[in-house]
């Protein structure tokens, strides 16, 4: 049912830099991914190193998101949240690569739950007022959050690696791909909410 009143509209700007950066995140998980997955059987300094690199890009990520949403589309809430979480990830992910694998999965299990609902909420607070695109980010905070304690139960396993983490940063970047190209959908067609 429609509202009764209108919708904003974000700028043609604003709908522009959120799609550049999601092309951006999209090529850093790329790379991140390969990188982690052709070392993921032992925790050496280069795998730790890309450990806290993926949660600093995340924070990185997410100020640039909030310049945008402070002077485009609003409230900015879940993505201060969002910082928040990644700052104290890569604290716990310094602290877990000197105590091994399963340590780390469970810092990043935790942070795929925590960071995967902000993402939903998030996802589903701008579709709410009309920004397009936002589907394949509700369905990936779901599906962290699944992931998340996925990694936790990883972790006790005699096993344990961190190629799921690769696979599982590749999809989060496959879904910010498919946001980006949906938001240009969205401005070529002038249809926002889609």
């Amino acid at each position: 049912m429609a509202s009764s009143t209108a919708t904003p509209v974000p700028a043609e700007e604003d709908t522009g830099s959120l799609r550049r950066l999601y092309f951006l995140r999209f090529a850093f998980a790329t790379v991140w991914a390969v990188l982690v997955f052709a070392s993921a059987h032992t925790l050496s300094p280069l795998s730790a190193t890309l450990l806290v690199i993926y949660p600093l890009f995340d924070v990185a990520c997410a100020v640039l998101d909030i310049r945008s949403a402070k002077a485009n589309r609003g409230p900015v809430r879940g993505l201060y949240a969002n910082v928040a979480l990644s700052a104290l990830t890569t604290a716990g992910l310094v602290a877990a690569a000197t105590s091994g694998i399963p340590a780390v999965l469970r810092v990043w299990g935790a942070w795929a739950i925590t960071a995967g609902a902000v993402q939903l909420i998030v996802g589903a607070l701008r579709r709410r007022r009309g920004m397009a695109g936002q589907w394949p980010m509700i369905l990936s905070g779901a599906i962290s959050t699944f992931a998340g304690a996925s990694f936790a139960a990883q972790a006790g396993k005699e096993n344990a690696s961190l190629g799921a983490l690769a696979g599982y940063a590749f999809l989060g970047g496959v879904f910010f791909l498919v946001s980006a190209f949906r938001l240009g959908q969205s401005d070529r067609t002038g249809r926002i909410g889609v």
